[in-house]
């Protein structure tokens, strides 16, 4: 189904713009000393305190040794720390430090305003619409990878 001017420029806009937000999240991230996956991480692990490193590096769809270099980095600021799983000594698990809790309270003012910036001149209403229109856009996509690897699977067992 061709949908016009959307079939040219949708994911090549999507890409762009969210190749945007990220240059300058870590152009602003930069003013408190961290970076964007810093951030994120930190935010994370403030979201799910005591969770394993495998399973923050899944959630985050990063490899596990990038992100044992970005927990290193914010174990040395005293940020967040491994402590080891009380059943399985190969574990460990992710707790922010006290001296983090001044820091995500300054990165999440940097959050509002960079999303001010972003939705700069986008009315209230639309701003709700907008965030609706790209949860069903995610939905959509999570959907169709969904489906194509079901497909791939049920041939793969017929013809495999």
């Amino acid at each position: 189904m061709n949908r016009g001017p959307a079939d040219t420029n949708f994911f090549f806009l999507l890409g762009e713009v969210q190749r945007l937000v990220r240059a300058y999240a870590d152009k602003e991230a930069a003013r408190y000393g961290i970076t964007r996956a810093q951030w994120a991480v930190l935010a994370y692990v403030e979201r799910n305190e005591g969770m394993k490193q495998t399973e923050l590096a899944e959630a985050m769809e990063m490899q596990p040794i990038t992100l044992t270099r970005l927990i290193d980095k914010l174990a040395d600021n005293d940020w967040i720390e491994r402590r080891g799983d009380d059943n399985d000594r190969r574990v460990n698990r992710l707790y922010l430090r006290k001296s983090a809790r001044p820091l995500l309270g300054k990165l999440k003012g940097l959050k509002a305003e960079l999303t001010a910036t972003a939705l700069d001149g986008i009315m209230p209403a639309d701003e709700q619409r907008l965030l609706a229109q790209l949860e069903t856009i995610k939905e959509n996509v999570r959907n169709a990878i969904q489906n194509t690897e079901a497909e791939a699977a049920r041939r793969e067992q017929r013809y495999g």
